[in-house]
């Protein structure tokens, strides 16, 4: 992970919830005691996000001492405690909030990402996300997904050409003359995505060079007889309305990734708790 970004990402969160200071803690006695608090689940799922959390609080107090005795990536158990923080009181409350929504959120992800790439390892499909992300905490969502076993999708813009409906309706014409066209024009070490949002625009673009053809909202019926046409001249993903729910159904032989807007975009947060003790 980029970590001079997660650190950016960390101190704007810190920022939007302290405003000038926790005022509550500020006002209550022994604000400064050292103390310990536990992270505690409540649900089964796979952890994700330590090293974020660790580092909500040591932004603030330095000095304070946090300790993960489950590794990133673990599975756990509902009643498990993960592990520890020991600082001052003030601190603990003050990155609680900010520090449990990224360990939620992340551990959320993560938990989904491994039941779905568990589920895909015999058909040598891997499970992507896409850019449906929380605005601000692409990073961290991209990584919970990494975590649980998953893959990632390009990062942003300027990860591959993915040429999709609105770049075919701005260019007009033949969609596979844009696909040729940017072919020519961009470095041997860029990927050309080409969308099919039809079953006839499979040939057109496969024989047009794009390296990867994405089936859109294909059914899964359409995405057996696309893989035959298709023949292994290009990679195929097959994206568009897949759920957890339905997600099987399309894992079809030849089909090598399924990338889902709803791993990042519809995911529930693990239930965490932090528990202090005095």
């Amino acid at each position: 992970m980029n970590w001079v970004l997660a650190e950016r990402i960390i101190r704007a969160a810190l920022d939007e919830d302290l405003g000038y200071g926790d005022i509550t803690t500020e006002l209550t006695p022994g604000r400064d005691k050292i103390v310990t608090a536990t992270f505690i689940v409540k649900q089964d799922g796979v952890l994700c996000g330590g090293p974020v959390a660790e580092r909500c609080f040591t932004l603030i107090e330095p000095a304070a001492e946090v300790s993960f005795s489950i590794a990133e990536g673990d599975e756990i158990k509902a009643g498990t405690a993960l592990g520890k923080v020991r600082a001052k009181a003030l601190t603990i409350l003050s990155a609680e909030r900010v520090a449990l929504n990224f360990l939620q959120r992340m551990s959320g992800i993560a938990t989904v990402a491994r039941r779905l790439a568990r589920q895909a390892g015999p058909n040598s499909t891997i499970v992507v996300e896409t850019r449906k992300t929380t605005p601000g905490l692409r990073l961290f969502e991209k990584h919970a997904v990494r975590v649980g076993g998953g893959y990632n999708h390009r990062m942003g813009l300027d990860g591959a050409v993915m040429l999709k409906d609105n770049h075919f309706a701005l260019a007009g014409g033949d969609p596979a003359e844009l696909v040729r066209a940017v072919r020519d024009r961009v470095s041997h070490t860029m990927k050309v995505i080409a969308e099919a949002g039809r079953p006839e625009m499979v040939e057109p673009l496969t024989a047009a060079g794009a390296d990867v053809v994405l089936l859109d909202n294909f059914t899964p019926e359409q995405v057996r007889r696309a893989v035959e046409q298709i023949a292994g001249r290009a990679l195929i993903e097959v994206s568009g309305g897949i759920t957890e729910e339905n997600f099987a159904k399309y894992l079809v032989p030849g089909v090598e990734a399924i990338s889902m807007g709803a791993l990042t975009h519809s995911v529930k947060a693990l239930d965490i708790s932090l528990e202090l003790g005095l």
